[in-house]
């Protein structure tokens, strides 16, 4: 479906509203939650039930002063931020909330609707670790520079699991379209054919955004912060924005690819909120696990990536393959 430029223009608004709408709601509940989950109240003096303190802390970073080292290389070190924020954003357009003709007309509720999907979401995936690294190096400083490496390596590690864990999604709808990929489940959906890759895709999400109990390049209390060491206000909240974007995705993809989208019990005009309620439901999911998981150390990460999540990656899609055929 080819839609105008106009239209295309109109849903890049709505997709950046919708960002910075939820990714505050986001930081809410998070805190909420972790408060609840560890016997305590959350933030609950900021407007009511503390839902002005994600606008409270915002101001706050705002107010920052906005230093750079002496030993930084300036515009690298202002981009690097950039970068994160860009890709992250941009991965939002493939998450479909409606079929292709869910207005009736040449309008789909999603970004944009391409061919190669589930490619484009490991692309700008794949670009995303560069502001890691470019931050890092850029900051002049030994310990920034060997956290962007630290952060490099897992988030590379964890990337060929992660493409590994949708193949089987991909061999089984026929199609690299998330949106062909929901549409394919209106039967059934494939966390079920395909629930140990519904594991390994949530096991590598965890470790791809940099959350607990994979949050190594972030670990502050015994590893100097890492890669953002030496970044302060806005700059250093934009990375974390970018984690909480990535968090959205990564459940985005989880929904539409495993869990059937849009797809659920009523009326079709209640898919766009079905697909809302199982993305919010994995971003829940990731606030559970960091309050009750502590973090691995950084031999054992590396170790169960490539010693079980790959091997075990690899098997499920040699066994979708044979099942596949001899069906």
């Amino acid at each position: 479906m080819i839609e105008s430029t106009l239209v295309l223009i109109a849903k890049a608004i709505v997709i950046f509203v919708f960002v910075l709408v939820l990714v505050p709601i986001i930081l809410w509940l998070e805190r909420k939650l972790l408060g609840r989950f560890q016997s305590r109240l959350g933030p609950n003096r900021v407007g009511p039930y503390g839902l002005l303190q994600p606008a409270a802390d915002v101001l706050k970073l705002l107010s920052k002063e906005r230093a750079t080292p002496r030993t930084a290389v300036p515009w690298m070190f202002a981009i690097a931020p950039v970068i994160s924020i860009v890709t992250a954003v941009a991965t939002l357009a493939i998450i479909p909330f409606g079929p292709r003709d869910a207005w009736g007309g040449n309008i789909g509720l999603y970004g944009i609707d391409v061919p190669i999907g589930l490619l484009y979401f490991f692309a700008f995936g794949s670009l995303g670790f560069y502001g890691l690294v470019l931050g890092g190096w850029a900051s002049g400083s030994k310990y920034s520079f060997l956290g962007a490496m630290r952060s490099a390596a897992q988030l590379i590690s964890y990337e060929v699991s992660l493409g590994l864990s949708l193949l089987g999604v991909v061999m089984t709808a026929g199609s690299l379209s998330v949106v062909d990929i929901v549409e394919a489940q209106g039967d059934m959906w494939y966390v079920v054919p395909q629930f140990v890759g519904f594991l390994i895709f949530l096991v590598a999400g965890f470790a791809e955004t940099s959350r607990a109990p994979f949050d190594l390049p972030e670990s502050d209390s015994e590893l100097v912060q890492g890669f953002n060491t030496e970044y302060g206000g806005m700059r250093f909240g934009s990375f974390f924005m970018a984690e909480y974007i990535e968090m959205v995705v990564i459940s985005g993809i989880a929904a539409a690819c495993f869990l059937g989208g849009w797809h659920g019990p009523g009326p079709e005009a209640l898919g766009p909120l079905w697909m809302l309620i199982k993305l919010m439901a994995g971003i829940v999911l990731f606030i559970w696990v960091r309050a009750s998981f502590p973090r691995l150390r950084y031999d054992q990460l590396m170790s169960f990536g490539w010693k079980i999540l790959l091997p075990l990656a690899t098997l499920n899609v040699l066994v979708t393959a044979v099942v596949l055929v001899a069906t």
